[in-house]
């Protein structure tokens, strides 16, 4: 009699604990490459027709203040999958992988979670099933030839991966290349965009240096902004079927979908070859991404480089149609965050997780998290920039060491140097940017030269 009531005992515990595992959310992650800060409809741009994102923002919450860990596409990413900063690696991680490093996906995998990753990689040679406890990789590239975009391969293997896994819990990776270089999309995606009457006075004074240098390129501007905003197009067409497809699956209540960027827009000038070779050239002056009207974008630590969208989804638990303006969070924060609403148990000191549980600023409240946020590289140099409250503090290298601080919330745009005004201030930033790198490797072991695009 004991025997059986201890058996039924046990049966009964597995079975609460199978549904209260199977009660956790779903996690979708979709990140594009490259998007401007200001490259949705929802989030400023003049001419953009982006209404799956708009609509996803209106039934969510949308933020303003979310940063990202690298200018480029591979410390990006190291962010979000490990919440360490890609300058704490000695090995570059898009040639080396992230070590004994955890993932957000082995984490995930080893509480229960069926986890996938479709679309751009980036982040280590391998990739193989099991990769990061990840359970299926799909590193697929682009569709050419297609009006449902560049990225509809990728979304659709995505989307066969949802349907498999619809009893849950499950978290996808789904990492798509718009609208990296080359931007180039079919005809028809192009011609929805006819209608467009491209004028440089729509956007804002940082925005004027992206198109002069595509000018200087030969670039058309009226033409080259038509078929960037045909390739964001595509690639709201493809989230709009994803969020159909959640919808017919009955999964909509108990998923969290993400859209964010992994750093701002790319211009005609860093594209390696442009002025040289004409292939490159006629596609490099379509690089018309939009930064909402914050200084610089990819390759660069102002905050058009570092800041992007950031939108979540969660019925009942994350408000609707509100739009935080004031909370600064970061990729590094995506691990602790989706460990937290997952039910994951971790120790954020023993494993070096550098991020924070921000869940409590995802469901509305009104804070930011409480560490300084650095963009740099190793110990022995080069740029390096940090966010402390208000301020943003560059240290720029060369033979001049010349540095600056902006008071981000009366100059987002970054225009009035005040480092000469705030020395004391200068000097706590520089001091913590210091004593950050002395937490860095010296220098990072590569196999070959990154061409970082």
């Amino acid at each position: 009699m004991m025997k059986t009531t201890l058996m039924l005992l046990f049966f009964l515990i597995g079975f609460t604990m199978r549904i209260q595992a199977d009660d956790r959310p779903n996690i979708i992650f979709i990140l594009a490459d490259d998007l401007g800060f200001g490259d949705l409809a929802c989030y400023g741009h003049p001419y953009a027709r982006t209404p799956n994102l708009d609509k996803l923002a209106r039934e969510g919450t949308s933020f303003r203040k979310f940063y990202v860990t690298g200018v480029t596409c591979c410390p990006s990413r190291t962010g979000f999958m490990t919440s360490r900063h890609p300058a704490s690696f000695a090995k570059y991680m898009s040639e080396f992988g992230f070590g004994d490093r955890v993932t957000v996906t082995e984490l995930l995998k080893k509480s229960g979670y069926r986890t996938g990753h479709f679309g751009k990689w980036h982040i280590g040679q391998e990739m193989a099933n099991g990769t990061y406890g990840i359970d299926e990789i799909g590193v697929i590239g682009t569709n050419k030839t297609d009006n449902g975009g560049r990225d509809m391969d990728l979304f659709e293997a995505a989307t066969e991966f949802i349907e498999k896994n619809k009893d849950g819990p499950f978290y996808v990776n789904i990492w798509g290349h718009i609208t990296h270089f080359p931007v180039g999309p079919v005809p028809s995606l192009v011609d929805e965009f006819k209608d467009v009457k491209f004028d440089r006075r729509d956007f804002a004074e940082n925005a004027q240096e992206r198109f002069d240098t595509a000018e200087k390129l030969g670039g058309n501007l009226a033409i080259g902004m038509r078929k960037y905003l045909g390739d964001v197009y595509s690639l709201d067409a493809q989230i709009g079927r994803l969020l159909k497809k959640v919808d017919d699956l009955g999964l909509r209540e108990n998923t969290i979908i993400v859209f964010s960027s992994d750093q701002g827009p790319s211009m005609a000038g860093t594209i390696p070859g442009a002025e040289k070779n004409k292939n490159r050239r006629g596609y490099a002056v379509n690089m018309l991404g939009y930064a909402g009207g914050l200084r610089g974008g990819k390759h660069s630590q102002y905050e058009g480089g570092v800041r992007v969208p950031f939108i979540i989804r969660w019925p009942g638990h994350v408000s609707a149609d509100v739009v935080n303006e004031t909370s600064v969070i970061s990729a590094l924060d995506w691990l602790p965050t989706i460990c937290h609403v997952a039910s994951v148990e971790i120790d954020s000191k023993a494993l070096g997780f550098e991020g924070e549980n921000v869940a409590d600023i995802w469901l509305g409240a009104e804070r930011s998290r409480e560490k300084p946020l650095f963009w740099g590289y190793n110990a022995s140099g080069g740029n390096a920039a940090i966010r402390a409250g208000k301020w943003k503090y560059h240290a720029f290298s060369g033979p001049k060491a010349v540095v600056a601080l902006y008071d981000l919330e009366a100059d987002p745009e970054e225009r009035k140097n005040l480092a000469k005004e705030r020395p004391g201030v200068v000097k706590r930033l520089s001091t913590r940017i210091e004593k950050w790198r002395a937490t860095l490797p010296k220098e990072t072991v590569r196999r070959k030269k990154s061409r970082n695009l």
